[in-house]
């Protein structure tokens, strides 16, 4: 069994680099690629753990851009990236510390609106990871009764970015995200095989002509979000561009949309594995 799309404490996965291999090795997972958010933090130790488990770790990320002409997010994975590379440092990093100046203000204004948690609290949940994350703080107001999930009708009012005539939540703080292309140039700058990420999720399909001209390998066509019919629309727009279709769980723990999706449950088959593995150079 594969898994190419997975989190860890790192960024905003409730559990350990440790537990996510255990469980992948529980699920008879084979291969997994842990693509942490806009860091290859851990990477090193994870392949180790995977080791001692049996468990093939391909090294990755998951790059949080932007595509500023149409205004959407749009998210790309790297496979095979050199972990610690200065390319990706010196993309991601700012971006690491204008979320976590984002999550304080947050923070504040959510106490400011009554919210009986606090700043040291919410950094807690972080803890062994490059910051606080809207789960991190969703998980405080979980567990000071506010709401009874992480995503939820609270979560959706307290985030909301407003507009048409409505006002933006009590916790929204804008974010600069990077432009996609820089991610997928990053990426192959260290060593790795960019791949479009869930391309359904943020309707990032306009940009493919853009994300091709600047290097894109890839295209996630199984994913959590992706029914029958983005699974078709994204295998072939991989086999018209000659793209690596790949895909996996998006697996967050206890912070994940849903818990029907574990690790392991959207296996993109070894092609995917062997043909990532070719275009960075790598051997099985």
């Amino acid at each position: 069994m594969i898994d190419l799309h997975c989190h860890t404490r790192i960024s905003d996965n409730s559990m350990t680099i440790e537990e996510v291999i255990g469980l992948a090795h529980k699920n008879g997972v084979e291969v997994l690629s842990i693509n942490d958010h806009d860091t290859t933090l851990g990477l090193a130790h994870a392949q180790r753990v995977g080791q001692e488990q049996g468990v093939q770790i391909i090294p990755g990320i998951e790059i949080s851009g932007y595509d500023f002409e149409r205004s959407r997010r749009v998210h790309i994975l790297g496979f095979h990236v050199k972990p610690g590379h200065r390319a990706i440092s010196a993309l991601c990093d700012p971006l690491i510390a204008r979320r976590q100046a984002a999550s304080r203000q947050m923070v504040e204004q959510l106490i400011e609106a009554g919210y009986g948690i606090t700043w040291e609290q919410v950094e807690r949940y972080a803890e062994g990871g490059t910051g606080v994350y809207k789960q991190h703080i969703m998980h405080a107001l979980f567990d000071q009764g506010y709401t009874t999930s992480i995503y939820g009708e609270l979560y959706r009012t307290l985030f909301a970015r407003g507009g048409n005539g409505t006002a933006p939540g009590a916790a929204y703080i804008p974010l600069a995200y990077l432009d996609a292309r820089d991610a997928v140039h990053a990426i192959r700058e260290a060593g790795g095989v960019p791949v479009l990420a869930h391309p359904h999720q943020y309707d990032n399909w306009d940009m493919l002509p853009a994300l091709l001209d600047a290097g894109l390998a890839g295209i996630e066509v199984r994913h959590p979000t992706h029914g029958e019919g983005e699974e078709k629309k994204a295998m072939e727009i991989a086999e018209r561009y000659g793209l690596i279709p790949t895909g996996g769980s998006d697996f967050h723990g206890f912070y994940g949309e849903t818990d029907k999706f574990t690790i392991g449950s959207k296996n993109p088959g070894m092609h995917s594995v062997e043909r990532l593995a070719a275009y960075a150079g790598e051997y099985l």
